[in-house]
């Protein structure tokens, strides 16, 4: 097991080493009411937007398989990878207007409808089955960064359909934003303001990429809201500066002077510091440049350009250092 591990990290690491120059493109339609591609031109390639997903059911929904540290590892519906598979798929269907694209893309908004949980307390939300033990995370967990990729499909689906189920759904899926995870949502509220985690746990983890998808879900809602109900879209509009706000904030706790912390998780068995991989490093800068060119806080475009020029050859080799330190310490070598 241990060599197994060690044979994918290495691979992990060869491959995010050897990667082109930017992960995604980015649209340039980041206002109209009408949502077309999303911001990040997806592509249907499994290998460029999750290697762990390993296969389709019979409705063309992806399947992963599970990380390298689960014991007792099995396929399973990871909404993230669904959410991002499906968005590409409407990329698809936005490029080509094919209808099959877009009956697919449909099953894929139907997975959502088919699978949410509601509750009176955080109203619908999507759980991951399967373990994270990095967080010391073993039952079925939240999500916003599930919940902005449930709300930019489901949004997409209800703008190509008019069947207002899907914006229903959506508009519940508010509700878990606005609340702490120790009372059963999705945000880590502080004197920063509103963090929304990629990974609900008992204790914050603040995954940095997870929290900036999550917002794009939010500022999905609020242009499509406007005409449908403004109420709502001005709701979103305030969650998602309230995480403008939060990241702002906190982005100088990211920055390590020569690279970028993959999180801000403070567990007793966390490392002091992980480092995110070079891959991350790139998207990181690449979602700062976009919400700067939505928001146009000029102290984003600093940061990203701050965090891209930091890819040279001696930081790497340092981040590196304190990166196989980190995987040593969470087991994962």
């Amino acid at each position: 097991m241990k060599t197994k591990r060690i044979f994918f990290m290495m691979r992990k690491l060869l491959n995010d080493i050897f990667s082109g120059d930017s992960p995604y493109k980015v649209t340039d339609d980041l206002d109209s009411e009408k949502l077309g591609y999303y911001y990040f031109l997806f592509e249907e390639d499994p290998a460029k937007l999750n290697r762990l997903i390993s296969n389709f059911d019979k409705s063309g929904i992806p399947v992963n398989s599970s990380y390298i540290d689960v014991d007792n590892p099995k396929p399973h519906y990871y909404p993230i990878s669904i959410g991002q598979y499906g968005l590409a798929v409407f990329n698809s269907y936005m490029k080509t207007q094919d209808p099959k694209k877009k009956e697919h893309f449909l099953r894929i908004a139907n997975w959502f409808v088919e699978n949410k949980t509601e509750d009176n307390n955080m109203g619908t939300y999507w759980l991951t089955d399967i373990p994270k033990p990095e967080y010391k995370v073993y039952e079925a967990w939240k999500s916003a960064f599930t919940q902005s990729r449930a709300i930019s499909i489901l949004l997409r689906a209800w703008q190509i359909t008019n069947d207002d189920r899907y914006f229903q759904i959506a508009e519940n899926s508010l509700i878990s934003f606005e609340s702490d995870i120790k009372e059963g949502g999705v945000a880590v509220i502080s004197e920063y303001g509103k963090f929304y985690e990629e990974y609900v746990a008992n204790e914050p983890t603040m995954v940095l990429d997870g929290h900036i998808f999550s917002l794009l879900g939010l500022y999905d809602f609020h242009r499509a809201a406007k005409n449908a109900n403004n109420l709502i879209s001005i709701k979103s509009k305030s969650l998602f500066d309230d995480g403008i706000n939060a990241l702002i904030k906190l982005l100088p706790e990211y920055d390590m002077g020569f690279w970028v912390r993959f999180n801000l998780c403070k567990m007793k068995h966390y490392p002091e510091i992980d480092p995110c991989t070079i891959g991350y490093l790139k998207l990181i800068s690449l979602q700062l440049d976009l919400l700067y060119r939505i928001t146009h806080h000029e102290i984003l475009k600093k940061y990203s350009t701050r965090f891209i020029n930091y890819k040279t050859i001696p930081n790497i080799l340092r981040m590196l250092f304190i990166k196989y330190k980190a995987l040593k310490k969470l087991n994962r070598l």
